[in-house]
């Protein structure tokens, strides 16, 4: 069961496995916690550098070793290993290999997220699944409760909102005024994220309005590019309060297995040159 208070692996918000690595997520007060197991044989640069595309893990990591023995080499040639029982604070542009025949279990609350490059690093045109977020009526919130309260309720919505982002494995590229702009590679999981973050605003005490839509959009000086970021962000535009409205293009790649839909008719979208035809998520499935 999820708790604000008290979380347990056994109930964990993601689970991910690669090359035999399995890794356990969870966010609890703002910050994700991630358990992962590193097998014996493991190596960064064989298993994950191939997904990453970067000649060292560019993550930070802090956490503390549960078991086994690993041993990390810096891009400046420092070497160090780190054994079950000691606290670790691996700094980005490192490879790292598992020593021995007992697997490396780790507890680690920062960087342990994403082993992808930064959107800074890409330069690119690339198919993504885009999502905006809006916060529903902050100006009346801030009037009724304050502006010193509206800041920290706004800054516990951005924490949570980026832990939820990373979470299902998107990138934020940026905040929009009240709200952000974030990219996926997979329109599932923008749209689980999207279903989650109604939720994130709902439990704060307000609303949030979400778009998704999916199509090629270039990557240039840390941001998005393409009449694509514009549609999506009209799509968010044209969403009630407390709701995900999606593109036809990103219904059709995500399919009907795990979503529910209602559709919202032919949108004629400002500087859009053509209609849309929109869908609400009404419910994920399964």
């Amino acid at each position: 069961m999820t708790s604000a208070y008290v979380r347990s692996f056994d109930d964990a918000d993601e689970a991910v496995e690669i090359e035999g690595l399995r890794s356990w997520v969870v966010s609890l007060g703002g910050i994700t916690i991630g358990r992962t197991v590193h097998p014996p044989g493991w190596r960064w640069s064989d298993h994950v550098k191939p997904i990453s595309q970067t000649d060292w893990c560019q993550s930070h990591h802090m956490g503390v070793a549960m078991s086994g023995h690993l041993h990390v080499v810096m891009d400046s040639g420092i070497e160090f290993e780190i054994k079950a029982g000691e606290v670790f604070n691996i700094p980005p542009g490192h490879d790292g290999w598992v020593v021995g025949d007992v697997p490396m279990e780790t507890i680690d609350w920062t960087g342990a997220a994403s082993w992808l490059p930064t959107i800074e690093d890409l330069t690119e045109r690339v198919l993504a699944s885009l999502v905006f977020t809006d916060i529903v009526g902050s100006t009346e919130v801030a009037g009724r409760i304050g502006e010193v309260a509206w800041g920290d309720l706004l800054a516990t919505h951005d924490n949570r909102v980026r832990d939820t982002i990373v979470r299902f494995r998107g990138r934020q590229v940026k905040a929009t005024g009240d709200g952000v702009m974030a990219m996926f590679a997979s329109p599932g999981r923008a749209m689980r994220c999207a279903i989650t973050l109604l939720d994130v605003a709902t439990g704060l005490g307000f609303a949030v309005r979400v778009g998704v839509h999916t199509g090629e959009v270039e990557i240039r000086e840390g941001d998005l590019h393409g009449l694509v970021v514009h549609e999506a962000a009209r799509i968010m535009g044209e969403a009630k309060p407390g709701e995900v409205l999606i593109s036809a293009a990103t219904r059709d790649l995500a399919g009907e297995g795990e979503f529910q839909f209602l559709d919202r008719g032919e949108y004629q979208l400002r500087g859009v040159p053509t209609a849309k035809r929109l869908f609400a998520v009404t419910s994920p499935g399964g």
